[in-house]
């Protein structure tokens, strides 16, 4: 199977959607001889800043001097993205290669009575085998959804993270926080340390679950604080404490939520310390400033300055317009918008627009998710302008910004993925 085959196969994948369980993944990794059990893990989930707290760790280890594995999703341009060794994605040969075993593996199960696992649950095994077979001292590895059911909780990690928890998903998910953190929840194993950044009810539930499987818990606010000394766009710093200990971190992640990520992602790198030794205070520091994460207040352009970012719901732009607000107090705005239809747009809407905001509303992705520019624009409830080409619509926005405006292209990771794609963040 060479590279083009590979990919078309696990694109075919996709036609069996999502469905939520563990008897599927378990009965695929069986046949692989268990890979995820041959390698020590970290498990991240949460609403947001799941991607942040997976790079901040997988470079902070890699500093340290370890092989370190990171699994994230979904991916902006090509699947080789989801799946990393020290920070570079899987080649194709070896893509190729994992596909092929997997596939190999999966036929085995379905002969033996197996059900179909999605799209999903193969690539989870494929990294669990790539990992195992790369023999990575560590791998990083983010839930696609939720936790409970989500096929990477097969693993039992060093450590698990918990973000934050704000509604989504909630037609798989639940309808309540309350149910959303009971899934984000399910991925604590019996003492098994968890560090948090929930609160309110979110943070009951998970406080629950942490004793009833004597899971020591680390929450922010209680266990670990930071202070924030300067917010850039080019960088941030902050003191973060955990007991006695006390660090000052430089991120080149901008927004100030991505302290409370680093700050998460510090706590983890703690605990494995104390457990393992490594990494260490400077390995950590080295690994803040080094990580960057595309997508997420992604710059990339000067004058005017052109930002990328995924958010889709309303946590998500609750962030995206309080770093605005912060960094771009004054300038005209003009947004490059497309969302999938499922999605709250209004909701969306009134938290990232101001009514002086110029608006672009385009289709985020190829598929029938994706909403319509004429029927989002109608949608917004704003003076949006439909615009059927994405590539047209980004450069009338660029062409009428002043070098002290901002262009944002934002509403949804497959737009991102798109632009990228099309080759315009180049």
């Amino acid at each position: 199977m060479d590279y083009s085959a590979a990919v078309a196969y696990v694109e075919s994948l996709g036609k069996f959607g999502i469905h939520l369980g563990m008897e599927r993944i378990q009965g695929l990794v069986a046949q692989l001889d268990h890979p995820e059990r041959k390698i020590r893990t970290i498990h991240v989930t949460g609403t947001n800043g799941k991607g942040s707290v997976t790079t901040f760790l997988a470079n902070m280890l890699q500093q340290a001097g370890l092989r370190v594995g990171s699994y994230i999703s979904p991916h902006f341009v090509r699947y080789n993205e989801r799946i990393c060794l020290d920070g570079q994605e899987i080649s194709n040969g070896d893509f190729a290669a994992v596909t092929e075993r997997t596939k190999e593996a999966l036929e085995k199960y379905l002969a033996a009575g197996g059900e179909q696992p999605t799209q999903f649950e193969f690539i989870t095994a494929m990294g669990f085998l790539y990992f195992a077979e790369k023999q990575v001292d560590c791998a990083v590895i983010e839930v696609g959804m939720g936790g409970l059911w989500d096929s990477t909780n097969i693993i039992t990690p060093e450590v698990s993270v918990i973000t934050n928890v704000t509604l989504e998903h909630t037609d798989r998910l639940g309808k309540t926080i309350e149910a959303i953190a009971t899934q984000k929840a399910g991925i604590i194993k019996p003492g098994v340390p968890v560090v948090t950044e929930a609160e309110g009810k979110a943070l009951t539930v998970i406080r629950a679950a942490a004793e009833a499987n004597h899971a020591p818990l680390y929450v922010y606010g209680e266990d670990f604080t930071t202070e924030k000394l300067t917010s850039f766009m080019e960088a941030q710093t902050f003191l973060y404490r955990l007991g006695e200990k006390e660090m000052e971190a430089v991120i080149h992640l901008p927004g100030e939520h991505q302290i409370l990520n680093g700050a998460a992602a510090l706590t983890a790198a703690e605990i494995l310390r104390d457990k393992h030794g490594v990494p260490d205070e400077a390995a950590m520091l080295r690994g803040m400033a080094a990580a960057r994460w595309p997508g997420r207040l992604e710059r990339i352009h000067r004058d005017p300055d052109i930002i990328l970012d995924g958010a889709h719901n309303p946590s998500g732009v609750t962030v995206l317009r309080k770093a605005l607000d912060a960094y771009y107090p004054q300038a005209r705005r003009l947004f490059v918008f497309g969302m999938m239809a499922d999605k709250d747009v209004s909701q969306v809407s009134d938290i990232l627009f101001r009514p002086e905001d110029t608006i672009y509303t385009v289709l985020a992705h190829e598929g029938e998710r994706s909403e319509k520019p004429e029927k989002l624009a109608q949608r917004l409830h704003k003076n949006a302008v439909p615009m059927e080409d994405l590539t047209a619509a980004y450069r009338r926005a660029v062409g009428e910004a002043g070098p002290e405006d901002v262009v944002i292209v934002c509403g949804s990771l497959y737009l991102i993925g798109t632009f990228k794609e099309l080759g315009l963040d180049r």
